[in-house]
């Protein structure tokens, strides 16, 4: 591991009556004579078979793409959906449920690349000020693609929208009954990990449903250690009425 770079991540199980759904991957590994840095966070729905399935395999199936050096976003997208067919043909087994992802590849703590689909977050801190890299996917901001795949989506007053009246995020893996209407296609993104770079925070949307990226950056800052910093987080997020499962890893460059 790089002397620069340190990781932790803390979890936190929400207020509902059931398991909690999240898993989390924060680790380092070699590959041929590069240093990987292997962050995610993946949030079930409706089970949590899903996401510990993308716990085990996800990362396995990226690093194995023949094009994975030379190509990485493709990799990166193309692991994703043939995961997401390996998830739904073991729907018998792993359920009806879905989870959301989000990925982030340290190589040789220089380059980072981030893929995601759903709602949870990856967010860069570079002097003080938060970056966003993934994309939320929301129903609301995909409804053209979710209507053209033949679905659609409801908008009830008291709600948040829903992909078919069910599901409140637009992208996810498995989810076999609303498949047809719903991606498993990240968006992918590349950043260069320079001096200007503080660190990154990776975390469900528990954290996000009440803090601003810049909130959340403000709140760990100042705190060196990565594993308080990611406990500090969801404290916070805690204090603030947040009620939903919470993960979130911190990476830090400085």
């Amino acid at each position: 591991m790089s002397k620069h770079t340190t990781h932790g991540f803390h979890c936190l199980k929400g207020k509902s009556n059931h398991d909690m759904e999240d898993y989390v991957v924060s680790d380092f590994k070699k590959k041929d004579d590069s240093e990987l840095g292997l962050f995610a966070i993946f949030d079930g729905h409706l089970g949590h078979d899903v996401a510990k399935y993308l716990q085990s395999h996800l990362f396995d199936n990226i690093l194995k793409q023949h094009d994975f050096w030379t190509n990485m976003e493709d990799a990166i997208r193309r692991a994703y959906r043939s995961t997401d067919a390996e998830i739904l043909d073991k729907a018998k087994v792993l359920g009806r449920g879905g989870s959301t992802a989000v990925t982030a590849i340290l190589i040789n703590s220089q380059k980072l690349v981030v893929g995601n689909v759903g709602d949870s977050r990856a967010v860069m801190c570079k002097n003080g000020v938060a970056e966003q890299l993934s994309v939320d996917h929301e129903p609301s901001t995909e409804k053209r693609l979710i209507e053209s795949r033949g679905g659609f989506v409801s908008n009830l007053p008291g709600d948040v929208p829903r992909v078919d009246g069910q599901l409140a995020v637009a992208r996810a893996f498995g989810d076999k009954s609303l498949k047809l209407h719903l991606s498993s296609d990240p968006d992918v993104k590349v950043v260069t990990i320079d001096d200007d770079t503080e660190f990154i925070i990776l975390a469900s949307d528990g954290i996000w449903k009440v803090m601003s990226n810049q909130e959340a950056v403000d709140a760990i800052k100042n705190i060196k250690d990565a594993q308080s910093a990611a406990k500090h987080l969801i404290e916070a997020a805690v204090s603030k009425k947040s009620k939903d499962d919470i993960s979130c890893i911190v990476v830090r460059f400085r």
